[in-house]
């Protein structure tokens, strides 16, 4: 909610959009190399499906622990601070994989996932509020759909890079583990696992450089306009929670964060217990993320002149229950094609929801940054039932004698219907939910 800008302030803000843009494309990188993690650890670790998924949950269980914190830091020190400071928590995070690639030990890398983590939480509560009321609260959702885009291009290239980089050779290697005695099986997956040293030595380096250049860049000091005064015969609100429609954003952003995990970081496992090799499924992900950029660009075209951000919101809800429920009804590629769709369903979702959202929070913008921050937690507990779905169908399958290898494609297929109730709340939001701007009726 700030004030409507004249062209030379729009003009003036083009290079904080810039700015701001390649921390998106820097935690965009880090958050989707998480689909080449999951098989990468659950080969070199020899965890179940459930176990694997703790990767996402080590990931995103931080902004919980970390997003009210992040909001007190931001508080103290102001948005470009608190961003040079999460970039370098990040470069921490990506420093603790080497020693715990020479350890081979699972918990070693979920520390250092979630450190990352720690460091992102802190990036995301200062850049998406500071980005929405950079501009009119009108064109929020425009401005974020920009960063997505930055986002999701970086998620792609990090998804290719790192595929290439952890899963060449994962088909070969598991058919060795297959024969192979204990001390072979030992050498082989420390081997495998010595690939991640150099990937994030370098991504260390380069978000400590970043880190510090960040405190020298031309970003203007921004805050949320103040709450309108209140009318005659009533009273201004004092409290975070005489907010219902933060609430209801906070958890449309939980159901959300957890399906748009589910469909960028299961894609490449799908596919694989579908029956493609790793060489070819480690691909999907970009699939999803390709459907992302495109969304975005259209959503940049569109909002707010010839769409409304909520209406794109509604459109994105409705589209995410078709493909969820195209999902259970396909089988092979074209059912990993409906899982890259959600691409598609997903991207203007974090656009829309955040200015819907933090409209009329004004000294309490913050705070519900913050809050909405947290609901990314929805990346930690999702996805993890998704895993345990997938383990629990799968045994159930093969008690009734169905064989290991179809009853693994079967109950990945079966288990997506975890993402229906989460459209389904994301449509309440849009629809209704978005509305409630006060606990009472009158």
């Amino acid at each position: 909610m700030t004030e409507p800008q004249n062209p030379s302030t729009k003009k003036n803000n083009l290079v904080p959009i810039i700015i701001i843009a390649s921390l998106f494309f820097i935690f965009g990188f880090v958050t989707w190399i998480n689909g080449a993690l999951i098989p990468f650890m659950k080969t070199i670790n020899e965890l179940t499906d459930a176990q694997s998924y703790l990767v996402a949950s080590a990931s995103y269980i931080s902004f919980v622990v970390m997003a009210l914190p992040a909001s007190w830091i931001l508080n103290k020190i102001g948005y470009k601070k608190g961003m040079s400071l999460g970039l370098i928590i990040m470069a921490i995070g990506a420093l603790v994989f080497i020693p715990a690639a020479e350890a081979r030990t699972y918990w070693v890398f979920l520390t250092g996932i979630f450190i990352q983590g720690i460091g992102m939480t802190l990036l995301q509560t200062a850049a998406n509020p500071y980005i929405t009321i950079l501009g009119p609260i009108e064109s929020g959702a425009k401005r974020i759909a920009i960063m997505g885009i930055a986002n999701k291009v970086a998620g792609a290239l990090g998804s290719l890079i790192f595929g290439a980089l952890l899963l060449s050779g994962i088909d070969k290697v598991k058919e060795q583990l297959e024969t192979a005695s204990a001390e072979e099986k030992g050498v082989l997956l420390d081997t495998m696992a010595d690939s991640v040293f150099m990937p994030y030595l370098i991504m260390a380096i380069v978000l400590v450089v970043l880190g510090l250049l960040i405190r020298k860049a031309p970003l203007p000091h921004v805050e949320a306009a103040e709450v309108d005064e209140p009318k005659k015969g009533t009273t201004a609100k004092t409290s975070i929670f005489q907010f219902p429609h933060l609430w209801l954003g906070v958890l449309t952003l939980f159901v959300y964060v957890g399906a748009e995990v589910i469909a960028g970081d299961t894609i490449i496992a799908y596919g694989i217990s579908l029956g493609f090799p790793a060489a070819d499924a480690k691909f999907f992900t970009t699939l999803t993320l390709f459907a992302m950029v495109c969304t975005y660009a259209v959503g940049v075209i569109l909002i707010p002149k010839y769409l409304k951000q909520v209406t794109a919101l509604k459109i994105s809800a409705v589209l995410g229950i078709i493909f969820s429920i195209c999902i259970l009804l396909t089988t092979g590629f074209t059912s990993v094609l409906f899982v890259a769709a959600l691409g598609i369903s997903n991207a203007l979702v974090w656009p829309a929801v955040w200015p819907l959202t933090l409209e009329g929070l004004g000294k309490f913008t913050k705070t519900g940054s913050a809050l909405l921050i947290m609901a990314i937690s929805g990346g930690a507990i999702i996805p993890p039932l998704y895993g345990r779905m997938v383990d629990a169908n799968k045994h159930t399958l093969i008690s009734n004698g169905i064989n290991e290898v179809d009853a693994i494609a079967t109950s990945s297929t079966q288990s997506y219907w975890i993402l229906i109730p989460c459209y389904a709340l994301i449509l309440f939001f849009a629809m209704w939910g978005h509305k409630y701007k006060s606990w009472s009726t009158k």
